[in-house]
């Protein structure tokens, strides 16, 4: 948890966000720093999906309305009756396979990669991308990947409760976010298992995050996609400017946000999820998992500059985290969301309260009350303790060992992967190819509804936590009386 250091010494340039302590220096980004930041975004992204668009038009489908939670006000004609997209529009479509004799959904990964050499944009993208940068180490990419890995399950937790919900207090961002709709309970836990994917992609080995890979392919799909939905948004808001405040939140999916989140799935690990978690990485790691980020970044279209050293990247999250995060009403529902859509369903089988408890433990009480969670018993703070317990145990074990710490990689490199893509009740063998199925139209606002899916009424997860905290209770309370008498029999035998 983000307990209070009380050996820190506080000096004027000391600042406190969210239980998180930090030196501001001349040399962390500022609000002017950021400002040109959310106008700017990226340009050869949206003119490739424009030119991809052009090669192999998009189906026109009706315009996705089976999840709007308002209807079109009066008046508003000028929503259009079709809309072109690619993938399966609407909530009810997102698991649906294409029907017997019917084209899967367009993959435009795969209609870049055949136009590349034939056409000078497609080409000139192509290269960017695939071109191997001075500062690429392809060893040091492939140690960054096995440090995910080494701290796998705490990475993910980290991931799910801090990254993602606790990334929900950053309003600007949200409001993107509401206006696809992915984050409705319907499709918040599919959404969840989808990011995994791309990230499980990215890890499981070097060839597959290099030019070509699984993960490679993923990546170029999630920047067209984001080119999608902020052209979408901007289509949407130029006939209606009340529909997204661009003055205001910046450009969807702007250079600002891109950094946010490449941010988010490294440096937040490195210095705040998993530290509140009991587990601290070596120099060696942290530079090593910081440069696979970077290069993810790179492939994305995100600036990478912020990402060159681990301390340029931490002083970005310290100002992202000081500045941008100030959660709304909207933070507030997304936020509640992720917990309703997870409570009491695999592979977890979770309880709202130890979800909460998560949540609490990792982003702290003053963020999480801001975000409207619940504030759970001192039970589910101990099974919080004793997941923690768990994950140190066993984490600083496999490491300490070499042929262990492979092992263990190795290991969950393919459970990760089988729980979220292959089991029944993650993506059903499916991966996502991450096509545009949350489409943002006028009547797409989302909102805090309970999740109606069937909750389990016990988790393993937490028996497990459970009788960690016991075993370390006693562990300790043995411990003590032992200390007690060894101390009682020096005193009495000096005496």
């Amino acid at each position: 948890m983000a307990w209070p250091n009380p050996f820190r010494r506080h000096t004027p340039q000391t600042r406190s966000c969210w239980g998180y302590t930090f030196e501001l220096t001349d040399a962390h980004l500022t609000p002017e720093h950021c400002e040109p930041l959310k106008q700017s975004y990226d340009v050869l992204g949206e003119q490739v999906l424009a030119r991809l668009n052009e090669l192999s038009p998009p189906p026109q489908r009706d315009l996705p309305r089976g999840g709007s939670q308002f209807s079109v006000p009066e008046g508003k004609n000028e929503v259009p009756l079709k809309v072109e997209i690619e993938g399966e529009a609407g909530e009810k479509d997102q698991e649906a396979p294409p029907p017997p004799g019917k084209n899967p959904p367009r993959d435009l990964y795969a209609i870049l990669r055949d136009h590349a050499e034939t056409d000078e944009l497609l080409q000139r993208f192509w290269r960017e991308v695939t071109a191997t940068l001075d500062w690429v180490d392809w060893e040091q990419i492939q140690r960054g990947q096995d440090v995910f890995y080494r701290y796998g399950a705490a990475n993910l937790t980290g991931l799910a409760y801090q990254s993602l919900l606790g990334g929900m207090g950053a309003a600007r961002v949200v409001e993107t976010l509401a206006r696809t709709g992915g984050f409705s309970t319907k499709v918040a836990r599919s959404r969840l298992f989808e990011t995994t994917q791309h990230i499980l992609q990215c890890t499981k080995s070097l060839e597959s995050v290099q030019p070509g890979g699984d993960g490679f392919a993923s990546t170029i799909r999630v920047r067209l996609l984001h080119a999608a939905v902020r052209n979408r948004i901007l289509k949407l808001a130029s006939t209606r400017p009340d529909y997204y405040d661009i003055q205001a939140w910046g450009i969807p999916i702007n250079d600002l946000d891109s950094m946010a989140t490449i941010n988010t799935f490294s440096a937040t690990l490195i210095w705040m999820s998993l530290p509140r978690q009991g587990i601290f990485l070596r120099q060696q790691e942290i530079t090593d998992y910081m440069a696979l980020w970077r290069y993810i970044g790179h492939v994305i279209g995100c600036p990478t500059d912020e990402f060159a050293t681990p301390a340029q990247s931490r002083r970005l999250m310290e100002s992202l985290l000081y500045y941008e995060v100030h959660p709304s009403e909207t933070s507030k529902i997304l936020a509640n969301n992720i917990i309703k859509s997870l409570e009491g369903q695999p592979p977890g089988y979770a309880s709202a309260d130890f979800l909460t408890a998560s949540a609490r433990w990792l982003n702290g009480n003053a963020l999480c009350d801001e975000l409207g969670l619940m504030r759970p018993s001192l039970y589910y703070w101990a099974l919080m303790a004793g997941q923690c317990l768990f994950f140190c145990i066993f984490n600083y074990s496999y490491r300490a060992v070499p042929s262990w710490d492979r092992h263990h990689i190795d290991m969950l490199k393919k459970a990760f992967y089988t729980i979220i893509v292959h089991t029944k009740y993650g993506l059903k063998g499916r991966e996502s190819t991450f096509d545009f199925k949350y489409v943002p139209e006028y009547s797409t606002i989302t909102e805090m509804v309970e999740c109606m899916e069937e909750k389990a009424t016990h988790s393993d997860v937490e028996r497990r936590n459970l009788k960690t905290f016991v075993v370390a209770v006693g562990v300790v309370a043995v411990g003590t009386w032992v200390g007690v008498k060894v101390v009682s029999g020096i005193v009495r035998w000096i005496w």
